[in-house]
């Protein structure tokens, strides 16, 4: 059982780990599994179908219900409240290790909520939360990344002046290429040399028309490297190698970002005009992709050093 039970609580379930704590009122219904060191803040109801690891923390008013299940050191916020009690099995919510979940946060089901994202207070959940992204509003859409490192200034990503020769970031491997770029009365021109390319490209496709509010990428390539530039307007770019995480804003198609395999990426925040443009090392292949971060970190980390 708990280590601590206050006398108004109602524990129905005999699957508690050592350290755990059950405060005021709070109900934890029959068939729940709660790990060790957790704790159920007053008020608080868990439904027969959760499942808590270790450490989780469930703020005061906070109802989980239907099939769900919080990773280590997940924590919801007061009053915030997961799924529905009338939801069908295959509907549950997956929330992952160390993920935050703000106050007053309705997470619908059958949605999941990625390792260490912050899900911001009054947040109303509709879709997949990427590990690591910070979302906001209703419906709840993405406003950053936690932990990123700070973004490359405006005249270092842009002007060649500063960029002369491919520089490296702060992310192993991820490296900004200058590409060849003329303009003149008549307009302006931007090449890429395939020989000055750190792979000879055997793949091009655009993206484009993408909704502001839409992510795309959230996958690694096992083998394939990419070379992304926007070609017109912007987006945002996201390149995680499981230690480090970096934001890079593509604004111009003078410079060209690297993503060797093994490296997360993600791309959000496009303007209504972007257009990016990916050079891909190999022919598509779906097997290359890696679309589980869970398992991108396994894959990324050298004897399991990097999976946090």
């Amino acid at each position: 059982m708990t280590d601590f039970t206050h006398a108004t609580a109602l524990v129905e379930t005999e699957a508690v780990g050592a350290g755990s704590r059950v405060l005021a009122f709070a109900r934890i219904a029959a068939g729940a599994e709660i790990g060790e060191n957790c704790t159920v803040h007053d008020h608080a109801f868990v439904d027969g179908g959760v499942t808590l690891d270790a450490d989780v923390s469930i703020g005061a008013g906070a109802r989980l219900l239907g099939a769900l299940r919080l990773g280590r050191g997940a924590s919801v916020g007061p009053n915030a409240v997961l799924g529905r009690s009338d939801a069908a099995s295959d509907d549950g919510i997956a929330v992952g290790r160390e993920a935050s979940i703000g106050a007053n946060v309705t997470v619908l089901p059958g949605f999941t909520i990625g390792r260490g994202a912050v899900v911001e207070a009054g947040s109303v959940v509709r879709a997949d939360v990427p590990a690591h992204a910070i979302v906001s509003g209703s419906p709840a859409r993405i406003v950053g990344y936690v932990d990123t490192l700070p973004e490359l200034t405006e005249p270092e990503v842009l002007d060649l002046s500063a960029l002369e020769k491919p520089t490296a970031t702060g992310v192993p491997g991820v490296v900004l290429h200058p590409l060849t770029s003329a303009r003149d009365l008549r307009g302006s021109l931007a090449a890429v040399e395939f020989s000055e390319l750190p792979f000879p490209p055997r793949r091009v496709f655009a993206v484009y028309g993408v909704p502001s509010e839409s992510v795309r990428g959230a996958h690694a390539h096992r083998t394939c490297g990419q070379l992304l530039v926007c070609m017109s307007g912007e987006v945002s770019c996201i390149a995680d190698d499981g230690a480090a995480r970096q934001e890079f804003r593509l604004t111009s198609p003078k410079v060209g970002l690297h993503i060797p395999p093994l490296i997360w990426s993600m791309q959000y925040r496009y303007t209504r005009d972007a257009v990016l443009v990916v050079l891909a090392e190999l022919p598509y292949d779906p097997d290359d992709y890696i679309r589980d971060y869970e398992e991108f970190l396994e894959l990324a980390a050298p004897s399991g050093s990097r999976a946090r």
